[in-house]
């Protein structure tokens, strides 16, 4: 079986594509500064791809024959968007991550305060539990406790 033309054109979309998306894209080549850190971008990317086509019917051609091909139309394209998001710098001070979105930083400062959250909030329940116990305690022996009145 021949191969349809839309082949064609989706091989060639997605071939082009390839090309323009790899890892280097996202995580970019390092680059060294005068102090000696090496500042590596990390990119977000995007891409989309898109194809179709048609047979159109021949009005010159109007016979039945079964071998006679029709008139292909079609097309296809693709695109790529690439957005900064971040540099890693890592220097003689240890490696650090400079985000250019701030929400970006906020949840990440979220995500490494969470395990401490979580120990405070455990504190508090078993603090909170603790004096529940230490007030029932203090009631049965209230409760207990023989009450004397002077006359």
């Amino acid at each position: 079986m021949e191969d349809h033309p839309i082949q064609g054109l989706m091989t060639t979309a997605m071939e082009n594509l390839k090309d323009m998306v790899e890892a280097n894209t996202i995580i970019g080549n390092p680059v060294q500064s005068p102090d000696g850190s090496i500042i590596i971008p990390v990119s977000k990317v995007g891409f989309g791809f898109a194809a179709g086509g048609s047979e159109f019917q021949s009005t010159s051609n109007l016979s039945s024959d079964s071998e006679a091909t029709l008139p292909f139309g079609g097309g296809s394209g693709g695109g790529v968007s690439i957005t900064p998001v971040a540099f890693l710098i890592a220097s003689n001070q240890g490696i650090k991550m400079v985000h250019l979105d701030e929400q970006t930083h906020i949840y990440e400062k979220m995500l490494h305060f969470a395990p401490q959250v979580v120990e405070k909030v455990q504190e508090i329940i078993q603090s909170a539990d603790k004096k529940k116990s230490s007030k029932k305690d203090t009631e049965k022996k209230d409760k207990q406790a023989p009450t004397q009145y002077d006359v």
